[in-house]
């Protein structure tokens, strides 16, 4: 759990070297603008085509009836927001794994691990795989958790554990895929899961700051390295003393 915080904290500081500070707003900011001119573009076919199909239900009939045609209308707003919303986060994070993530994971291996060795464990291919599984199982999750939406505790809960678990997905395999080999990589991974989702849900209930969530996914990049790159560090000084 200490490498956790510190990660963070490290991640926290590099926020104001003058290379992160170039990338720093561009993942957040070009989605959000990605977003925007969609849903510009888009916004009545999506809230039409959601209101045509819970026009459909019983329940749209009997609100209908009583002259509530509104909520539907309503309703299909809700949802387009609602799928709107993840859908910028996690095109945040595309963005920042596309073009943040080699600036950071070169900064921090030059900064802090000069002398990690690169085993290029890591393919482009595993990358896109890895990517597209974590972004599937975010979206499978979003969906079966938004019922919770409608408690209290659980519309705060559930956002932040399942973007917790995309966070450490997608950061995970970029952040070792230059310096570890496939089987360091797959170890680091499996023997620090739990500490990987903790930072995760850190850097998820960031989202709920104003200002400071534009930072989230450079933050994340950076957090996530730090704590990869010192884990397989580690690991490789335990190998050295035990051959030795």
């Amino acid at each position: 759990m200490q490498d956790v915080f510190a990660a963070l904290a490290r991640a926290a500081r590099n926020l104001f070297e003058s290379r992160i500070l170039a990338i720093m707003f561009l993942p957040m900011f070009g989605s959000i603008v990605l977003w925007t001119v969609l849903a510009w573009i888009f916004w009545d076919s999506w809230t039409g085509g959601i209101a045509g199909a819970v026009a459909g239900t019983a329940v749209a009939g009997w609100l209908m009836q009583w002259g509530a045609a509104w909520v539907i209308d309503s309703t299909a707003v809700l949802l387009v927001v609602i799928a709107i919303l993840p859908a910028i986060y996690v095109t945040a994070l595309i963005i920042t794994e596309i073009i943040a993530m080699p600036v950071i994971v070169k900064f921090v291996a030059e900064r802090y691990h000069a002398s990690l060795k690169r085993e290029a464990g890591g393919t482009l291919i595993g990358s896109v795989l890895n990517a597209a599984a974590g972004i599937v199982v975010f979206a499978v999750l979003w969906i079966v958790t938004l019922p919770l939406w409608l408690t209290g505790v659980g519309a705060v809960l559930a956002p932040v554990l399942t973007s917790a678990y995309l966070n450490q997905r997608m950061f995970r395999y970029d952040a070792l895929a230059e310096h570890a080999s496939a089987d360091e990589l797959a170890r680091v991974i499996r023997t620090s899961r739990g500490d990987l989702f903790l930072l995760g849900v850190l850097l998820s209930l960031l989202l709920y700051l104003p200002l400071v969530n534009l930072l989230v996914p450079v933050l994340s990049g950076l957090a996530f390295t730090h704590f990869c790159l010192g884990r397989l560090a580690a690991g490789r000084k335990i190998t050295i003393k035990t051959i030795n």
